[in-house]
């Protein structure tokens, strides 16, 4: 592996790694949040739910502003917007202005998680970029393993609000990151102009293009059922099994160890049985492995290990999903990459968000409900799977 490759990569999941932590660190928090706010669970949620759907709608901006004026420009305006966000929401007073606080800092995010993407797409295509996107998404996978696990240090050490101070702090680290290891992709005279017209008629050819969406909701589902559980799993895992936030946060992170681990088998799996197979393959393996769980839950079997065992296996299906579909849904779009790139993760985030709304009025601290809202997305994902690709099974192929 070239040393440029795997700085690039390192480079590109550094800066995204700032969205997931943002989620990740202060869902041990959660919790504690309703207590010190005196609000509900279900409000409590709302600051998730505000900060996907803001960190969705965000990257329609953000990814053609990246095809106009290069890749490095939207980094440091939205690294500016996340530091203002972050400490809005450590200073918040309310659990109505750590909601605004969240979205501001989502608005913020949006583009170190779309632009990493399209800069992918400037610099490969196919088996090289699916590699890549592993990579980044290796580097990603600290986030899930380690950051609750900081979050309830920073707990410990001065409340939750330290948190979003921290965060802060990060995104300074992050512009420094930014202005000295990561170089412009997109030469001057490759730059496209926003102009309604043309960005319309963009959009327009990626909506109808049943590809590029089928593709974008497989990895839309999947990671809605991830969001319900981050949503979801504070609340189950301290209430109804009695873990602490140090073990809800070891808990949490076998769950990461299966997705990032799966996925940095996926290129070499996609390469030898192509992409649409494994794709297809693996979707169904976290159909099955999340409608499992559901009847063992609804049987009664709904122990920890049993919760932690199942999730484990069906987020390692997953592993195998998220970044192929992502490089198969901007292997035709290299034209637009920023567009398509912002497109489908608005798609993907606004599932996610979606999902939290629907559910939350079901929750009520135990797994049956967030089990049940899990298998409803693995299914939904398994089944534009088959419709996506085996009518389409060219897609399949990586060079």
């Amino acid at each position: 592996m070239q040393p440029g490759f795997l700085r690039s990569a390192i480079t590109l999941g550094l800066l995204a790694l700032v969205g997931p932590f943002a989620i990740d660190m202060y869902l041990p928090a959660l919790p504690t949040i309703a207590d010190d706010l005196q609000t509900t669970i279900a409000a409590t949620q709302t600051t998730l739910t505000a900060y996907f759907i803001a960190f969705g709608v965000a990257q329609l901006v953000y990814g053609p502003l990246a095809d106009w004026i290069g890749r490095k420009q939207p980094i440091y305006i939205g690294l500016a917007i996340f530091i203002v966000g972050s400490l809005a929401s450590a200073w918040a007073p309310s659990i109505g202005w750590l909601a605004a606080g969240r979205f501001v800092q989502a608005m913020g995010a949006a583009p170190v998680m779309v632009v990493p993407r399209a800069i992918v797409r400037d610099l490969y295509t196919g088996g090289q970029a699916t590699r890549m996107m592993a990579l980044i998404m290796l580097v990603i996978s600290v986030s899930p393993m380690l950051a609750p696990l900081a979050g309830s240090g920073l707990i410990a050490l001065g409340g939750w609000r330290l948190i979003f101070e921290v965060l802060a702090g990060a995104a300074v680290l992050s512009v420094v990151l930014t202005a000295t290891q990561l170089p412009e992709t997109l030469p001057v005279e490759n730059r496209v102009p926003i102009r309604p017209r043309v960005l319309l008629a963009g959009m327009r050819s990626l909506i109808t293009d049943a590809k590029f969406i089928g593709l974008t909701l497989i990895g839309g589902f999947g990671m809605a059922s991830f969001f319900v559980f981050l949503s979801t799993a504070s609340f189950v895992y301290t209430g109804q099994y009695g873990l602490s936030s140090v073990e809800f946060s070891l808990a949490f992170a076998v769950n990461a160890i299966g997705f990032f681990g799966a996925s940095q088998v996926a290129p070499t799996l996609g390469e030898r049985y192509g992409m649409a197979r494994m794709v297809l393959i693996a979707t169904f393996g976290f159909f099955v492995t999340m409608v499992i769980l559901l009847a063992l839950t609804l049987s009664g079997f709904n122990t920890l290990g049993v919760l932690i065992t199942l999730l484990f296996i069906g987020y390692a299906f997953f592993g195998l999903v998220m970044a192929p579909v992502m490089v198969m849904a901007l292997d035709d779009h290299g034209d637009k990459a920023g567009l398509a790139s912002s497109l489908g993760g608005t798609l993907q985030m606004v599932a996610g968000g979606v999902m939290i709304v629907i559910t939350a009025p079901f929750f009520d601290g135990t797994t049956l409900p967030m089990v049940t809202a899990i298998a409803f997305c693995a299914t939904m994902a398994f089944g534009f799977a088959v419709i996506t690709l085996r009518t389409a099974p060219q897609t399949g192929a990586a060079a």
